[in-house]
């Protein structure tokens, strides 16, 4: 009697687990769903300044593939007027470049003026950019932010750059995805609940 018991138990602890494992998995695909709808989900209209975050520069000094699509969008949506203003944010990588100066240099390349690119080098991540971001904004006077990135990022850059003060901020994707986006994804519905749970100051 007490070995049916201990395993009836036993299947009772597993039934919960699996259920529990199961329901979480669920989630984790629910929150990344969200994600991924909200970020590819663009809000392009006129604003006073354009935020860029920054990513991987190449050993050879160029900006990687992924940086390239957020800077294009960036081109483009200036042609277009959107904007005159534009922030690039980022840090020193371990390839030794400081991404917000390449950055700045491509777009110049590309057209922008240089005058209105403002370079922060200690935007090493989007916290920081979003900080960053919102005092160069307030020192300005803009009211509107237009962030580029890649677009599981860009519900997280929001919710940053949005408690931190700026008023409106719209959204636009870069146009770039390859396979790691799943994880990125995934892990994004991680670092979106952690900011839920930090100070913004």
């Amino acid at each position: 009697m007490t070995s049916q018991k201990s395993i009836l138990d036993r299947r009772y602890i597993i039934t919960i687990l699996t259920r529990g494992i199961g329901g979480s998995i669920g989630l984790l695909i629910i929150g990344a769903v969200i994600i991924s709808i909200a970020g590819l989900n663009d809000n392009i209209d006129r604003s006073d300044v354009a935020v860029v975050l920054g990513n991987t520069v190449n050993s050879n000094g160029k900006p990687s593939a992924r940086l390239q699509a957020r800077l294009d969008k960036t081109i483009e949506l200036y042609q277009q007027g959107i904007f005159k203003n534009t922030i690039v944010s980022g840090g020193v990588g371990k390839e030794g470049f400081d991404e917000a100066v390449v950055m700045k240099q491509y777009l110049i390349l590309h057209g922008l003026t240089s005058t209105r690119i403002y370079v922060d080098s200690k935007g090493d991540n989007t916290y920081l950019t979003a900080k960053h971001t919102a005092q160069l904004m307030t020192e300005h006077k803009w009211q509107s932010a237009i962030a580029i990135s890649q677009y599981f990022h860009l519900p997280r850059t929001k919710f940053a750059l949005q408690r931190f003060g700026v008023k409106t901020v719209r959204t636009a994707h870069a146009n770039f995805f390859e396979l790691r986006d799943l994880y990125s994804t995934v892990r994004e519905v991680f670092s979106y609940g952690s900011y839920q749970l930090r100070s913004f100051r």
